[in-house]
């Protein structure tokens, strides 16, 4: 958008001239309206926080962010300033997590910052499940991914309570799918188009939530309790790994035959949204992931895919996207081929069948893992990543955030 131009501009201008004090003036005649100003005002702060934490020489004149000290925008609504700032907050902390590599960004650093979270904002709360609790729970779904890796799976559950306690109007639980390496298991990911050099971005829906967090928990919808679930782990190939043909137990007892290791995103979302629905009275459960190459070949690197099982629900996320510049697409949750995930000796198949709509088949298979809840899923495979833009984008934050807020009013 113009706003967003403004503010990038604004952010290149200060990055070039190196100004320690900088100005600018605001349209009076008629003034811009306040959400214009804070796409303006998240640009610029987007901009002016460039991501050197891998750098040796961080101070070098390459690396170093602008010696900018002060930025008087003259005109600026207030409101729209403050909530610039917390909605940055959110698209920073996820571009943050989404751009490191797996070596630093492991399911025991994502449940670390998920505590950091809950530790600094009033209202948030903090659950991390380990391997044992999930065992207890029956999470064979999630545990049959995790199985193979070293590093150990973490459950995270971050909780918002409504603003002045007692009963919430509305109860909200955000799914992130939290890989934060796929290696794709022993249907490993190979040869050229696998991108396994960038699958530590396969937290992106993760990332999203917990950015999420970040934003509401300054934001503070009222009325509204809102439920951060991640289940992260690693799909790693080892002895101990799941194998193709294997059959999983998922939490509320469906059978899984694994077609494929590399349909793994689908089995940890599956005890992920089951959990989700079992905390009670969840008016709204939306699940964020990369999870189908075949997303992007159906809508391109820069839009994100919906399928859900609730009209007004989906016409809302779509309100909350396009308010705050996110490109959303609702995608059809096709009957029709609901019957490719059937399993011969199982109760599904974590696979379609081949021809495509691969996108489609991962979203019916979901979707048998919510049974009264509004549901939505979002595959943000896409435009979780942008090269051209400097990598991790921070998609879907203001999307869930926005749609906290509209749930609220």
């Amino acid at each position: 958008s113009g706003a967003r131009k403004f503010g990038a501009t604004l952010a290149t201008l200060a990055t070039e001239q190196k100004p320690k004090q900088a100005a600018a003036l605001l349209p009076t005649g008629p003034a811009l309206a306040a959400d214009t100003q804070q796409a303006a005002f998240e640009a610029a702060m987007l901009g002016l926080s460039p991501d050197t934490r891998y750098k040796s020489d961080a101070d070098s004149d390459e690396n170093k962010p602008p010696p900018l000290q002060a930025l008087a925008l003259l005109g600026a609504d207030a409101g729209a300033l403050a909530r610039a700032r917390s909605f940055s907050a959110g698209v920073l902390l996820t571009r943050g997590l989404v751009a490191s590599p797996a070596n630093y960004a492991t399911p025991t650093s994502l449940a670390a910052c998920a505590k950091e979270i809950a530790d600094r904002f009033e209202g948030m709360t903090l659950t991390v499940l380990e391997r044992a609790e999930c065992e207890a729970r029956g999470m064979g779904a999630y545990l049959g991914v995790s199985q193979g890796a070293v590093e150990p799976p973490k459950f995270i559950h971050l909780c918002l309570s409504a603003p002045g306690g007692g009963k919430p109007a509305k109860k909200i639980a955000y799914v992130g799918k939290g890989l934060t390496f796929d290696s794709g298991g022993y249907n490993i990911k190979a040869g050229a188009g696998s991108m396994i050099e960038k699958m530590k971005f396969d937290m992106g829906g993760a990332g999203a939530v917990l950015g999420a967090a970040r934003t509401l928990a300054e934001v503070r919808p009222a009325g509204v309790e809102v439920h951060f679930i991640v289940a992260s782990c690693e799909n790693m190939v080892s002895a101990e790994a799941m194998r193709p043909g294997d059959i999983l137990t998922a939490s509320n007892k469906k059978t899984i035959e694994v077609l494929n290791t590399d349909a793994e995103g689908r089995l940890t979302l599956a005890d992920a949204l089951v959990y989700a629905e079992a905390l009670g009275e969840v008016d709204t459960i939306v699940d964020v992931a990369t999870l189908t190459g075949a997303c992007i070949v159906a809508l391109g690197p820069d839009y994100a895919g919906m399928w859900s099982s609730d009209e007004a629900l989906s016409k809302a996320l779509l309100d909350a996207a396009a308010s705050h510049g996110e490109l959303l697409w609702q995608m059809p949750l096709a009957p029709e081929y609901r019957e490719q995930i059937n399993s011969k000796i199982a109760d599904l198949a974590n696979l379609g069948a081949p021809g495509g709509g691969g996108s489609i088949t991962a979203a019916l298979f979901l979707n048998e893992f919510v049974k009264e809840s509004a549901w939505a899923h979002l595959d943000i495979a896409g435009p979780v990543w942008n090269d051209k833009a400097g990598g991790a984008t921070g998609y879907g934050v203001r999307t869930l955030a926005a749609y906290a807020e509209a749930v609220a009013a």
